[in-house]
């Protein structure tokens, strides 16, 4: 395709081009796309492109027929105004600067000026503010009196100024944010060392308890094997006094010692079914004393109630010991089991 063919062509789909970039525009919404501009970036913009600089040095570097040969290029691939350094509105402006007479190059920049307002206006919309100002940039080098430049470079000043301010606001939100998240981790903190000491206070009581507990339990236990001791002690001494006693008595060399003098009569276990029912009762029982003392034999004579003390009766009584008699004697002793009910 010539350098004329595409003049003709870019002017046959002027209008349409202009109304799809029109829709595409519209379906913008004139900024509701996210602004991708912060505040640091808004402050710290890249210098706003000039008309004297929008033209790479490649392109420029470009003779006339290369020139042509990459604009017919670019447009036929719909590269009309971007990316930057490859597009027909540089090589075309290239093209103007080299060849001023060119009508078909003129022409060709006034069907490519429209498109590349609405760019320029989608670009501002979407907060692209470097690209916005690449095309009015081109726009002006294309036509410095162009209608819709001095707008195009109001609404670039102003949509910066505004995508800066929101930058700001939502800097201060976040910085709000970061302090009121600061300001529940630090309550958090405070009540969780709250809780603890709580925890630790309650732990120090209970062990505090036990503790007092452990040693209750070991005193009276200390005191029941002192009372025990006490006790053995003191059958002890009355058996020895006994002993000592008939010792010291006067023989009877012609009666025989039968006599039973009771040393130790341990009182029996009363059974746990019995103290859980708290019943009470007693039994006969019918034993026999060695000559040493001791218990041989022992049998229930009679119990009321009937065998619910009857072992617990006669294992005490088997245990019992006497003073020594001449021969074994069998007697018969009611024991009684008092649940103190």
């Amino acid at each position: 395709m010539n350098h004329a063919s595409n003049a003709g062509a870019l002017r046959a789909t002027r209008l349409g081009l202009v109304l799809v970039l029109g829709l595409g525009l519209v379906a913008c919404g004139g900024g509701d796309e996210p602004a991708t501009t912060t505040a640091t970036e808004a402050g710290a913009a890249k210098p706003a492109a000039t008309p004297a600089t929008v033209i790479s040095g490649k392109v420029t570097s470009m003779t006339p027929e290369q020139l042509r040969e990459a604009a017919s290029k670019a447009y036929n691939e719909n590269r009309l105004y971007a990316p930057a350094g490859d597009n027909a509105m540089e090589y075309y402006l290239a093209l103007r600067d080299k060849a001023p007479g060119d009508a078909a190059v003129s022409s060709a920049l006034v069907d490519l000026l429209p498109m590349t307002v609405i760019a320029t206006e989608q670009s501002v919309a979407r907060d692209d503010f470097a690209e916005a100002q690449r095309l009015s940039a081109l726009i002006e080098k294309a036509d410095a009196q162009h209608p819709a430049l001095s707008r195009l470079k109001g609404a670039i000043v102003a949509q910066q100024q505004a995508a800066s301010q929101r930058a700001v606001q939502e800097q201060l939100s976040a910085e709000e944010e970061a302090k009121r998240q600061a300001e529940l981790e630090k309550q958090r903190l405070a009540d969780q060392q709250k809780q603890q000491q709580e925890a630790a206070r309650l732990l120090a009581e209970r062990q505090a308890a036990e503790r007092q507990a452990a040693e209750r339990q070991a005193a009276e236990r200390q005191a029941a094997e002192r009372q025990a001791a006490e006790r053995q002690a003191a059958e002890r001494q009355a058996a020895e006094r006994q002993t000592a006693q008939t010792a010291a008595a006067p023989a009877r060399p012609a009666a025989a010692n039968t006599e039973l003098r009771a040393l130790s009569t341990p009182a029996p276990a009363f059974p746990a079914e019995a103290l859980r029912a708290a019943q009470s009762g007693e039994v006969q029982v019918e034993f026999t004393v060695a000559p040493d003392g001791s218990v041989t034999a022992a049998r229930v004579v009679r119990s009321n109630p009937a065998r619910v003390f009857d072992r617990a009766a006669v294992n005490a009584v088997k245990r019992w010991r006497f003073a020594p008699v001449d021969a074994p004697v069998t007697t018969r002793r009611t024991i009684t089991f008092n649940s103190g009910t």
